[in-house]
């Protein structure tokens, strides 16, 4: 089922009203600030990433209703402070994506997604207020895994990238050998007898391995994040199904042989569908 424009405003002036309403008369949400709600903002977020994954659409719905009372509320407080209100949030935004959008509202020519990306680059160094730099936009406080795609993809949008996908698999074998060599060098290191500790130029090493490998998936069209967490959720599925059966069998894990657990692991990849 699908609304007119005039439900859909309806319902945000509804949802407003409510979250009016409860910053009165709830003692919970009269107390919330900017500091106590973004935790839970941050949570919400994560918990719309899992229904997105997972193509929940139920949950999507549900999750994404949560994110939204978040944006009102923030806007709210901005109300209360005499700072900003929705409207004022909603406005900025449709500014923004006019401005951004030439190939739209302007003369400016873009015919692919790539050529947008390249505008848009450009586009917000010269905004006021925008970013003074390429990666100055990329926010500090991104999980490491995804900071590193979004500093690659800024690069590339202005021609600091590779002319063929297939030239990144140089870099990535050069960073593995490099990795390998420090890791050999670290082992011939550690006297008999004594704990092998990982050495910082072994860190430095591993971190352009993961590097390199974001981006060459970033340039074949994989997004880290979202490979790396549907692998998380394989590996957990396989190794439940080993405890599990390990469990069935009367034995703990620490009491099975590896190629015990190896071939129950076999077993579970080959009821995966």
């Amino acid at each position: 089922m699908s609304h007119n424009r005039q439900e859909k405003i309806e319902a945000l002036g509804r949802v407003i009203d409510v979250l009016d309403e409860l910053r009165v008369k709830c003692p919970w949400d009269r107390k919330q600030t900017n500091a106590s709600l973004r935790p839970n903002t941050i949570e919400e977020v994560y918990e719309l990433s899992d229904a997105l994954l997972a193509e929940d659409s139920p949950n999507i719905k549900k999750e994404l209703g949560d994110v939204l009372l978040h944006v009102l509320f923030y806007s709210k407080i901005g109300e209360e402070k005499e700072a900003f209100d929705i409207a004022d949030v909603a406005d900025t935004l449709s500014n923004k994506l006019i401005f951004r959008h030439p190939h739209v509202f302007g003369d400016t020519k873009a015919e692919t997604a790539h050529q947008v990306e390249l505008n848009w680059e450009q586009i917000k160094l010269k905004e006021k207020d925008g970013n003074k730099s390429v990666l100055s936009g990329v926010p500090a406080s991104l999980p490491p895994l995804i900071k590193a795609y979004r500093v690659q993809e800024k690069a590339a949008n202005v021609g600091f990238d590779w002319e063929k996908p297939e030239e990144v698999w140089g870099k990535v074998k050069e960073e593995i050998n490099e990795f390998e060599a420090e890791v050999e060098k670290a082992r011939t290191t550690v006297p008999e007898g004594e704990k092998f500790v990982p050495t910082a130029a072994m860190q430095d090493e591993y971190g352009d391995v993961l590097f390199a490998l974001v981006n060459a998936g970033r340039l074949y069209g994989l997004h880290p994040d979202t490979s790396l967490e549907m692998t998380n959720k394989k590996f957990i599925s396989r190794f439940n199904y080993i405890e599990n059966a390990a469990k069935a069998q009367g034995k703990s894990l620490k009491e099975m042989t590896l190629g015990e657990m190896e071939e129950l692991w076999q077993e579970a990849k080959s009821k995966e569908v």
